[in-house]
């Protein structure tokens, strides 16, 4: 019996409605020390990946860890893209620990959850592993995670790998959520966050416009 090919998306694939996406602790203290990413780099795409939540209003999460005394405002990249939404400042490390967080994430009641955040060892693998053990279904952006080095940041998403958490880039992240040029109605959101924190991509995109008024949605 053969099997029959159908023009339908993986059930895999993120949609702007079926997930929530948890920032986590994008400030300062935790960026001095990241090594694994240069911090313009880290900036940029988290930037990227608030930017394309936002405007495609997938709920977020963004919380914080010891933002007045120690570590801390989030990154204004990922706030701009948020105006007016308060941050839940946490103690713990393990974001899936706090009370706040944990009421938030059942108000939104997503079974599917995208994480990206700083340190990856840290706090990324705590609510991870402990989001999986309760039965969510876990994705890590790990070019918009950072850890104190390259083997720390590996070792972290090799981890939660194992665990059964998807790996994915904050280019793909946004990518995804659009999935067809032919949207029109976010054709534009999606090429335009893409030409100001896409790189060379967005540089490309750009080019082509001017250029040729190209067009991804035509034939």
């Amino acid at each position: 019996m053969s099997i029959k090919a159908t023009p339908t998306p993986a059930k895999a694939l993120l949609s702007p409605s079926n997930h929530a996406l948890v920032l986590i602790d994008f400030q300062s203290q935790m960026a001095f020390a990241t090594k694994s990413i240069a911090p313009e780099l880290l900036r940029n795409n988290a930037a990227l990946v608030a930017s394309g939540a936002a405007g495609f209003k997938v709920p977020t999460i963004l919380t914080t860890v010891a933002e007045k005394s120690f570590s801390g405002p989030m990154f204004s990249e990922i706030t701009d893209a948020f105006p007016g939404q308060a941050m839940l400042d946490r103690t713990s490390m393990n974001t899936w620990e706090d009370a706040a967080v944990i009421d938030e994430v059942n108000r939104i009641g997503k079974d599917r959850i995208v994480f990206a955040g700083l340190w990856t060892s840290v706090c990324i693998v705590g609510p991870v592993l402990s989001a999986l053990e309760q039965g969510f279904d876990a994705y890590v952006i790990t070019d918009a995670s950072g850890d104190i080095s390259e083997e720390a940041h590996e070792r972290a998403v090799e981890r939660m790998v194992q665990a059964g958490a998807k790996p994915m880039t904050a280019l793909q992240y946004l990518l995804e959520l659009q999935r067809d040029w032919a949207r029109a109605e976010t054709y534009d959101l999606t090429t335009g966050i893409a030409r100001k924190w896409g790189g060379a991509y967005g540089l490309g995109i750009t080019y082509a416009k001017a250029m040729f008024g190209a067009s991804e949605g035509g034939h």
